[in-house]
């Protein structure tokens, strides 16, 4: 059995396509052609911004005319993640999928179902002929991973609706109605290169087999940050009895992902060369005894390196790894107003090395209360700040509050139960979504956001339930039906 096999066939079909069309963020020409392609093909309206974001309308069906005009909303863009081991290139290469058991995922890399299967489904409904709906404006968003850019960008008066469906959460029968502000902050060590000192122990030590995830969504699962652990080997080498000198070191990738691999290549005298071993040895054996309920499967590794050409200067590596080490990382507070979830949260994402002798460590911050973003912000700031580095944030982006008075919201609730007899749950998401920065551009809108069972987006174990497509489907279509007639 194989993704063309699966039912709804309408949406699958669609997903299929859009697996065969690279689309990383920031890279998406190929697929707002696709879009713009598909309009043409069915005769559908479609217009493009100065960003890139595209809205392709189509009219009521027969007898629906009076029903509101309905925005859907997905982004095109997708987390491009893999293993080691994995040859793939996200430029080029469609994503290859597989079935396993209840659940689509694909080889070795991140699927793309998020945000892929929300971009399917309104490809579904606009080329369809027996869906009863108002007036559609569909709005696909570049550039959602990396930083809201298409969100950020959209002009005023570019669509016309007035409630909107985001199709971009991630848990089947739960309606979202508000999620978390977001913050980056960037930290800059400029370092000078030195000679390797001779009569050293080389090695290259790499954590591997973490499951990483979403650093919102996932954040309070209580999963291994591969940066943290690295560093946590890192620092019992500090002592000037070592003399630890790093030539390289590298670990995560983006700022809303948490990192599942990291290593180093580093040196200590000779002498030593058994207690490095011996070290490692223990801390697998803590680390594995912390995760085992969460990420059972991480492993440190340890191997033996020829002399490298440079390293970073003693003093810097002291500062890097104390700085490592006092960042915070994970729930720093739940929320007080909507128990079980996440208020605050940081995100310890990647440690990279630059050119020009920078090593640049990027984290994100995230709270449902914009005092306590910035709060958290000046918190990791005041960190690197401590250790001399150059500290730079971002504009972040807004979250978005709950209205629990949402017509649209209570048409959902009642189209659910109508379909499953059970009322869906309403939550506020811990992950950003663009919803917030749509509503700064047209505070009249009244929106929702819905999705079907995704799991650990963002890393190469991304996986969507096959069945809940399904039930996401029908009550999307019940949903579209049944919006009160506009007065």
């Amino acid at each position: 059995m194989t993704i063309k096999d699966l039912k709804p066939v309408e949406i699958w079909s669609y997903f299929y396509d859009i697996t065969q069309i690279p689309r990383p963020s920031k890279k998406e020409e190929k697929i707002l052609a696709y879009l713009l392609d598909f309009a043409k093909k069915h005769n559908l309206e479609a217009k493009q911004d100065k960003a890139g974001n595209v809205l392709i309308t189509k009219e009521a069906t027969k007898g629906k005319e009076k029903l509101p005009t309905i925005i859907l909303q997905s982004h095109v863009d997708m987390v491009c993640e893999k293993n080691t081991d994995v040859e793939h290139d996200f430029d080029n290469d469609p994503i290859e999928t597989v079935i396993e058991g209840e659940w689509l995922k694909a080889k070795g890399t991140t699927l793309g179902a998020d945000n892929g299967i929300g971009v399917a489904a309104q490809l579904a409904v606009l080329a369809s002929k027996d869906i009863a709906h108002g007036k559609i404006e569909a709005l696909f968003t570049i550039d959602e991973e990396t930083g809201l850019t298409g969100a950020f960008a959209l002009e005023q008066n570019f669509m016309t609706g007035k409630i909107l469906l985001n199709l971009d959460t991630e848990e089947e029968g739960e309606i979202y109605i508000g999620c978390a502000g977001g913050k980056g902050t960037k930290a800059f060590f400029k370092y000078k290169p030195k000679e390797a000192p001779k009569n050293y122990f080389w090695f290259k030590v790499e954590v591997k087999g973490l499951k990483g995830g979403h650093s919102g969504s996932d954040i309070d699962h209580g999963l291994g940050n591969a940066n943290k652990i690295l560093n946590r080997f890192l620092f019992q080498f500090l002592d000037e009895e070592y003399k630890l000198v790093l030539a390289e070191i590298d670990g995560g990738n983006l700022h809303n992902a948490i990192a599942r691999e990291a290593y180093s290549i580093c040196g200590v005298k000779n002498k030593h060369k058994e207690t490095v071993r011996v070290k490692l040895n223990t801390l697998l054996a803590e680390v594995q005894e912390e995760l085992k309920h969460t990420d059972p499967n991480v492993n440190l590794t340890l191997e033996s390196t020829d002399t490298p050409k440079k390293v970073i200067g003693a003093k810097k590596v002291r500062k890097l790894v104390l700085a490592l080490y006092a960042c915070p990382h994970g729930v720093i507070d739940m929320s007080r107003d909507i128990p079980g979830v996440v208020e605050t949260s940081t995100n310890l994402a990647s440690v990279k090395m630059r050119e020009n002798n920078i090593i640049e460590i990027g984290t994100s911050q995230r709270s449902l209360v914009e005092s306590a973003k910035h709060d958290i912000v000046n918190m990791v700031s005041s960190v690197f700040k401590l250790a001399k580095a150059e500290v730079r944030n971002n504009d972040g982006y807004p979250g978005w509050k709950p209205n629990p008075g949402s017509i649209v919201l209570k048409v959902a609730k009642d189209e659910y139960k109508n379909l499953y007899k059970k009322f869906p749950e309403v939550k506020v998401i811990h992950a950003g979504l663009e919803c917030g920065l749509f509503l700064e551009k047209y505070p009249e809108l009244d929106m929702i956001s819905i999705g079907p069972t995704i799991r650990n987006a963002h890393s190469p174990d991304e996986k969507t339930e096959i069945a809940s497509v399904g039930k996401w489907w029908d009550f999307f279509v019940k949903l579209l039906e049944n919006m009160p007639v506009e007065k």
